[in-house]
């Protein structure tokens, strides 16, 4: 009897303990559904008062009370005169990509260089913090052409790589008009590949049959379950090589002064070798670049959020879950 009360006790326990964790995913997931949700639309951050209030909290505690107020006070006389002579600094317009497989963040990309072309005059900048690892490429040169927008207003595009602009990422870096990159930040991965398993033994094996009709000799190269001809194969290299092509122009039209086929290997350097090689311009973090231009800029941090169907709201829930 004991023995039993104590099974029964043992079972209640681990009940309760998945009932407690289904019940904490869930409402997690859906707090991050709704957050999602609500976080639609474009935005602009002054980023000039981000810095301001940086400083700040750090002078009102090194200076004390009563400098501090005053280095204020003279700050605010210095933005009055300036409204005053109705005189406008230059502005530099930041914008976040965050890159994945399928580029999906190029659809507020577009939203964002739409918005800042809309405003943006003679002597302002794009500053671009690009981090992406690469992916399918028709999504990443869509992303490119979007920033191609910017230089086709003749506006000075600042591509800034702090981690890693490789691939489909370098296909992006590659039309700015000047590319910045942290020391040890990911460069080039100037290749293309296509890799996908094949299980037409293991059907084989188990007595089943891959049907496949295709009108047209190359509509199918390679395929998953049917057996594989050295055809398709060679087909399937030649395609890959055109795209290899089109990227090297892509990059040889935007940066004529690198030596493409030196680069064009499939492999990455870090940024130091990168500048060493041309791929990148200057060796400097995006903070840098911007503590640099608020002295003499306005930064204004553009950003689109979409509103996302409900399955991605899950799935994007689901996904900040498992990072956490």
């Amino acid at each position: 009897m004991l023995e039993y009360a104590f099974d029964y006790g043992l079972f209640l326990a681990k009940l309760g303990t998945v009932v407690v964790a289904i019940v904490v995913v869930g409402g997690f997931i859906i707090s991050e559904m709704r957050r999602g949700a609500e976080q639609r639309g474009l935005t602009v951050e002054h980023l000039n008062r981000r810095f301001e209030e940086l400083g700040d909290t750090v002078s009102r505690a090194v200076l004390g009370k009563a400098q501090f107020k005053q280095t204020a006070k003279q700050r605010k006389a210095e933005r009055k005169e300036l409204d005053k002579k109705g005189s406008r600094r230059q502005r530099v317009f930041v914008i976040d990509f965050k890159g994945d497989i399928r580029a999906t963040a190029t659809t507020s990309l577009r939203e964002e260089v739409s918005a800042i072309l809309a405003v943006a005059s003679e002597g302002d900048r794009v500053l671009v913090r690009l981090e992406n690892a690469g992916g399918t490429v028709h999504e990443h040169g869509l992303a490119a052409s979007q920033l191609l927008r910017i230089r086709q207003k003749e506006l000075p595009l600042i591509i800034a790589v702090d981690k890693v602009a490789a691939s489909g990422g370098y296909l992006m870096a590659c039309v700015a008009s000047h590319i910045i990159a942290a020391p040890f930040a990911i460069i080039g991965s100037i290749g293309v590949i296509a890799q996908l398993p094949n299980f037409n033994r293991w059907l084989e094996d188990k007595g089943v049959d891959f049907e496949q009709v295709t009108a047209g000799r190359f509509k199918r190269t390679l395929t998953l379950f049917g057996k594989n001809t050295e055809e398709g194969r060679e087909k399937l290299r030649e395609e890959i090589e055109d795209v290899h092509d089109l990227f090297k122009t892509q990059i040889a039209t935007h940066r004529p002064q690198l030596d493409v086929e030196q680069v064009a290997t499939g492999e990455y350097w870090y940024g130091s070798r990168a500048l060493e090689l041309g791929l990148i311009d200057e060796i400097r973090t995006s903070d840098d670049f911007l503590a640099e231009a608020v002295a003499e800029s306005d930064l204004y941090k553009v950003s689109y959020k979409r509103r996302m169907p409900l399955p991605e709201r899950i799935l994007a829930g689901a996904e900040s879950l498992l990072r956490r």
